[in-house]
């Protein structure tokens, strides 16, 4: 296994646009990268955070009363928060490939106002059937977001410097369970007011956010560095640049091949094979988190605050994995932590009856999932050639992989209450599964690029023939992976 970090770190090292571009020596790479962060991230970290929070928000309704109030009984609420991710999974890949073809700071608001507009009518549903087709629809708007930001990170920073940043905007889904719980906690008390019930409240409130925020995204977001507002000419140029070495073997155009390359991609389905056992755990903790903490003995009223602390947890050790990861140039040993984290958390649950110690569980759980997804999407960004390619390895990891958030739905039943213990047995099953998928990946990838190396040296080849070798993407010999791939 060091062997193989070794090799990450020295396929890392040889790519720092950031630090070696020969262009203009009067611009300072790291003014440019706090440029982009500023400009970006803040705005990323919020759109994400509002995602997340009304396709989970659900979950802080439940206990709010939306069960009882619109008679939901057995599996049904189940149901509708699984329905979500059918629509979702189903429109990802060509909402990617949407967001290409057109431009991004019209797609990404445009999408978000849609199911801003669909969670205020959530507020409004009466039985089982409302909120159903009403999930489908919200899963259907919201499934260019994730990744669509991803892809559009991957636009604007060069490899190296990926993993922190997709985790800074990744981490906001943890961000938006501690911010839900003390707003559903709030809202709550709502209860009444103007003929409401305090669910509904949660849905009006939150959605109408997402309306104001989208609207704000259709002047805010900038399209592509090329066209970057908030650089001066020289600092775009001198990114643009760099942004082209740091993919000099890599196509930009926009083909029908690049997608098929993606859908014929092996390391396409392993990458997406991970992300499914990961979002099996992820999900169903976002879901069923308030439904645990009650199901440990606390009251509902006191189970929306108690959420706060293991996503405020989940959130941090989210973004210190992607700067660790950035700083060690590795990606793979990071997934893989993140799910050992995962497995100790949900192995406390299944083994204690103390709540104390159970609420630990969910805290030490909640600093190992969300930092693997990250981790897991500047893996796949790095190892895609080509925008064409990247957008659709994306959309696929979250596509394919995200069938497993319609898994998680059901892993915690109303029959397993309170303890739960078949959901966290199927939590514990799926860490381990990342575990392995994990350690295979890096295996792969470093033989594949181990394979390159040896083809270069026997043809001779080296970045001279890059141009030669472009439209072949990532299976360019000239194409090294940023994860855990041997130079020599």
């Amino acid at each position: 296994m060091s062997e193989l970090v070794q090799a990450e770190k020295r396929s890392l090292s040889l790519t720092l646009p950031f630090e070696t571009s020969p262009t203009q020596s009067d611009v300072d790479p790291q003014k440019v990268l706090r440029k982009l962060d500023w400009h970006l991230l803040p705005f990323l970290s919020l759109l994400y955070l509002l995602a997340y929070l009304d396709r989970t928000n659900v979950g802080n309704a439940k206990i709010a009363g939306l069960t009882t109030d619109i008679g939901l009984t057995g599996l049904q609420f189940n149901l509708c928060s699984a329905m979500f991710f059918v629509t979702y999974c189903a429109f990802e890949v060509p909402s990617n490939v949407a967001l290409k073809l057109l431009r991004p700071s019209r797609w990404i608001p445009s999408i978000m106002f849609c199911w801003g507009i669909i969670m205020v009518s959530m507020a409004f549903v009466k039985d089982f059937v409302g909120l159903l087709i009403v999930r489908l629809f919200l899963g259907a708007a919201e499934s260019g977001l994730l990744p669509g930001l991803a892809f559009y990170i991957c636009l604007w920073y060069p490899r190296v410097a990926q993993a922190q940043r997709l985790a800074i905007f990744v981490s906001a889904c943890t961000a938006s369970g501690a911010f839900g719980g003390l707003l559903a906690y709030g809202i709550e008390k709502m209860s009444g007011t103007g003929g409401l019930a305090g669910w509904s409240w949660i849905f009006l409130l939150e959605g109408l956010i997402t309306i104001v925020v989208a609207v704000g995204g259709w002047w805010y977001m900038d399209d592509y560095p090329e066209s970057a507002s908030f650089l001066s000419v020289r600092e775009r140029d001198w990114l643009v640049q760099a942004l082209k070495e740091d993919t000099a073997s890599s196509s930009k155009a926009i083909r029908y091949e690049y997608l098929m390359q993606a859908l014929k991609n092996p390391y396409s389905y392993l990458l997406a094979s991970i992300e499914f056992f990961i979002m099996i755990p992820l999900f169903a903790f976002a879901l069923f988190l308030p439904t645990i903490i009650v199901g440990l003995g606390y009251s509902s009223l006191h189970a929306q605050l108690l959420t706060v602390p293991p996503n405020i947890c989940g959130c941090l050790a989210t973004i210190l994995f992607g700067i660790g990861s950035d700083r060690l140039g590795v990606r793979g040993p990071f997934v893989l932590a993140g799910s050992l984290l995962s497995l100790v958390g949900y192995t406390i649950l299944l083994a204690t009856t103390t709540p104390t110690i159970g609420y630990i569980g969910t805290i030490i759980a909640a600093c190992g999932l969300v930092p693997s997804s990250a981790c897991l999407l500047a893996w796949t960004g790095g190892n895609a050639g080509g925008d064409m390619k990247r957008g659709a390895m994306l959309a696929m990891l979250t596509g394919l992989g995200d069938l497993g958030a319609i898994a998680s739905s059901f892993i915690y039943r109303p029959q397993d209450s309170p303890r739960y213990r078949p959901g966290h047995a199927t939590n514990i099953a799926c860490s381990s599964m990342i575990a392995i998928l994990s350690i295979i990946a890096m295996f792969a990838f470093a033989r594949a690029n181990k394979q390159k190396h040896t083809r270069c040296i026997q043809e001779g080849l080296s970045a001279d023939n890059a141009e030669d070798y472009r439209e072949l993407g990532d299976n360019s010999p000239l194409y090294r992976c940023d994860t855990v791939c041997l130079k020599g």
